[in-house]
């Protein structure tokens, strides 16, 4: 249990859960219906999603075993055993998990980019990995640099499915539709990439004592503790923008789909933003936490009301 509580499971599998929905419950109904089952221009089966999901859990895996080993002090990563969650695991163990799991991530996509044709996308691989190790060793100097790679890379993890189903199958005869559900999905990428910037920014505030300890820095210690929090509501009103504009575009008409957006992403998100400017002590910021967590979750799950929202 104590390497699962290593890797943050929790947070993987909803990352998981997020490209089957993509694949089954959005590419997929949708471009049968519209092409004929048989005939959809996808690339991926079951076998080549498995892939994805995959190299996705053991790169973020990877990920989070590099950034606990040097998120305690900076001076952590020279003590025999690490600390984590209440259980004890030895730096050496932890090291070899994290370069096997970045060798398996690797190789799993360099085989999934040649099986699909296009072995230039093996260097998404690459690129998380090396940006992922970047974050958690050598960038907390810099004050934004590891939450615009979390929510770069987790916006990626969505995108990517997109990238590897729709466009090898892309042509002149499908190019238009395919375009308008990769466009759907990069909004996507992006608004759980706001909400996960948001997120790493509160996460920060509730830990500013220990990066102010540690000598990391961090908008709090930048700009102080007030003005941070306002930095972090006004960026907080971008997903709610975007939830607004959505309702107006798209679900409108669609009553169980504006019930849902309204109650379980855009409800919370302005309870958050209000609570967000009240918010004063470490227990306010960790209520704002699990508040983001559960907006990230359920606009993830979001993702399978399309097949009723784009018919």
């Amino acid at each position: 249990m104590k390497y699962l509580n290593l890797i943050r499971w929790p947070y993987l599998l909803i990352l998981v859960i997020g490209q089957i929905l993509i694949k089954y419950t959005f590419f997929t109904p949708l471009l049968e219906a519209a092409y004929g089952s048989g005939l959809a221009p996808i690339t991926l089966n079951a076998f080549g999603l498995a892939l994805i999901s995959a190299a996705t859990i053991s790169l973020g895996a990877a990920g989070f075993i590099i950034h606990e080993l040097y998120n305690v002090s900076p001076y952590s990563i020279d003590l025999p055993y690490r600390t984590i969650k209440g259980e004890k695991i030895t730096v050496k163990k932890a090291f070899n998990l994290f370069f096997a799991l970045n060798i398996i991530g690797m190789l799993i996509g360099f085989y999934l980019a040649n099986m699909i044709g296009y072995p230039s996308f093996a260097i998404l691989f690459i690129l998380t990995s090396a940006l992922l190790y970047a974050s958690a060793k050598g960038l907390k100097k810099y004050v934004l640099i590891r939450p615009i790679i979390l929510s770069f890379l987790g916006g990626l993890s969505f995108l990517a499915v997109a990238l590897f189903d729709l466009f090898p199958a892309m042509d002149d005869t499908n190019a238009k539709t395919l375009t308008t559900f990769f466009s759907v999905i990069t909004d996507y990428s992006i608004f759980l990439a706001l909400l996960i910037f948001v997120r790493e920014q509160v996460v920060n505030q509730k830990n500013s004592d220990k990066d102010h300890k540690y000598g990391w820095n961090s908008l709090s210690l930048m700009l102080g503790f007030e003005r941070t929090k306002h930095v972090i509501f006004a960026v907080s009103l971008a997903p709610i923008a975007a939830v607004i504009f959505y309702i107006y575009k798209y679900l409108y008409l669609h009553p169980i789909s504006l019930i849902y957006a309204l109650v379980l992403v855009l409800g919370p998100l302005l309870f958050f933003a209000v609570k967000l400017l009240m918010a004063q002590t470490e227990k306010d910021y960790k209520t704002l936490q699990w508040i983001m967590n559960g907006v990230i979750f359920f606009s993830i799950l979001s993702i399978g009301l399309y097949q009723f929202i784009l018919k």
